[in-house]
């Protein structure tokens, strides 16, 4: 692989070879993963760990032999910068939202309620979080190779403390918990050198994900000082969220006459079938053969088949956080986000009904290199408001918290249908703020000195 991937004119080199591969390639399918939150009790500790850590740190793009496809990335914190003696002067040089936490923009975000940081799974959003490991790869013997060479590496570490973990999977189905196939959607980055899952988007600008390179303004996004330390970087959010399963198909029954209306109802509130045909291209049914067909899945826009949403409802889940070439207020690229899902906890049973106590949901991991017009305004304006589709106070189905108010319009000939009193579907259990730097900031920060 090249050190720097180009674009057909040429016009960016993006340094793949120091952007971690957390960063930017696409989740792996089947995938085993694990999430290891630490925290730094001694800032030489600290530097140590990350010491022992870069030779595990993976950069570039994916590998050719899947069973070898395997990686870890590690980021920060704004208290895990702290407490690696970061000075205050390059600490200050992060954007607010960073610097605060999402804890602290809880609000903002729609994280209220019964998903308000009061009652998050310990540490999320208590300043215990330090250092956030990922791990993820195709192949399950390959993974526990990688996670025990990390293990070694913080348990011979004195000072350094693991406090969360948590196991990710591939259900069997290849589905969430919700029954819906994910993970489909990656955008086409210029200059990367990875195609993009959608043929008819064009590339966005490499600064929109990637510290140090222009984004759609033409501008350069504000970066961590000194450069060695922000360039190539990206910032993370990473949620747990818990899947109220048995209340989603509980509304779905009790707003359907038959099972065919129940499915359909369920594609009208996500934006494609089960098996992740979208209903741009298969309004009416779902098409198995459609949706393992990776060429055409996911190449679709809607202006100029289903403008008014009759197809794929304006309100649906996978519109409203990619409207793609939708007639909006805004500017849809402005937004871009590289989303990564992973499922955790065990399905509920096909056909049941009834919530069995059992914790399931996913670890969600939104990337971009600006948190506040990317991560939070999705959440705040796309999710948890409809003013920008014309349809004010209302959520998104599926990721918006409802608590038993909700409404979503569902476009319909010759009257449209508007359901009501929709509870939560998920839960915020906590999530974080992290910054993901290069490889060279990893060493830089390893090698800080008092």
């Amino acid at each position: 692989m090249n050190t720097a991937a180009r674009t057909s004119a040429a016009s960016v080199r993006v340094e793949i070879d120091d952007v971690q591969s957390g960063a930017l390639r696409p989740r792996p399918v089947p995938y085993e993963g694990k999430f290891i939150f630490l925290r730094v009790d001694d800032r030489h500790a600290g530097r140590a760990l990350l010491r022992r850590l870069l030779p595990l740190t993976a950069a570039g793009l994916p590998e050719a032999d899947r069973s070898r496809d395997a990686w870890v990335a590690v980021a920060f914190t704004y208290q895990g910068l702290e407490a690696l003696g970061v000075p205050q002067e390059s600490l200050d040089s992060f954007p607010q939202a960073f610097r605060e936490g999402m804890a602290a923009r809880a609000e903002l975000i729609g994280d209220a309620g019964e998903s308000a940081p009061a009652h998050w799974e310990a540490p999320f959003g208590t300043g215990d979080v330090h250092i956030a490991l990922s791990a993820l790869s195709s192949d399950a013997a390959q993974l526990d190779k990688e996670l025990e060479r990390a293990r070694v590496a913080y348990e011979d570490t004195p000072g350094v403390q693991v406090i969360w973990q948590q196991d990710v999977h591939q259900l069997p189905t290849g589905r969430t918990t919700f029954g819906f196939r994910d993970g489909i959607s990656h955008p086409n980055i210029e200059g990367v050198g990875l195609p993009g899952s959608n043929p008819q988007e064009a590339p966005i600008k490499a600064g929109e994900f990637i510290l140090g390179y222009p984004d759609e303004t033409g501008s350069l996004p504000p970066m961590p000082s000194p450069e060695v330390l922000g360039r190539n970087g990206t910032y993370v959010a990473v949620r747990k969220v818990h899947t109220n399963v048995a209340a989603w198909r509980q509304y779905l029954r009790a707003n359907s006459s038959s099972a065919e209306e129940e499915a359909l109802l369920a594609a009208k509130m996500v934006g494609r079938w089960p098996s992740g045909a979208p209903l741009a291209l298969a309004p009416e049914h779902d098409d198995p053969e459609l949706a393992a067909d990776p060429h055409r899945v996911n190449n679709f826009l809607y202006r100029e088949n289903d403008d008014r949403g009759f197809r794929c409802p304006a309100g649906a889940h996978i519109r409203r956080t990619n409207p793609r070439d939708s007639t909006i207020i805004g500017d849809a690229r402005m937004h871009r986000l590289i989303r990564r899902g992973t499922t955790y906890g065990p399905p509920l049973p096909e056909g049941v009904l009834e919530d069995d106590g059992a914790d399931r949901g996913l670890v969600g991991v939104f990337i971009g290199a600006h948190l506040e017009r990317q991560f939070e305004f999705i959440k705040a304006e796309w999710v948890n408001d409809g003013n920008f589709i014309g349809h004010p106070g209302e959520k998104d189905p599926v990721a918006g918290h409802h608590g038993g108010t909700g409404s979503v319009t569902i476009p319909e000939k010759p009257v449209r249908r508007r359901l009501q009193n929709l509870p939560s579907f998920v839960v915020t259990r906590g999530g974080e703020y992290c910054f993901v730097p290069g490889l060279r900031a990893l060493r830089w920060l390893a090698e800080l000195e008092d």
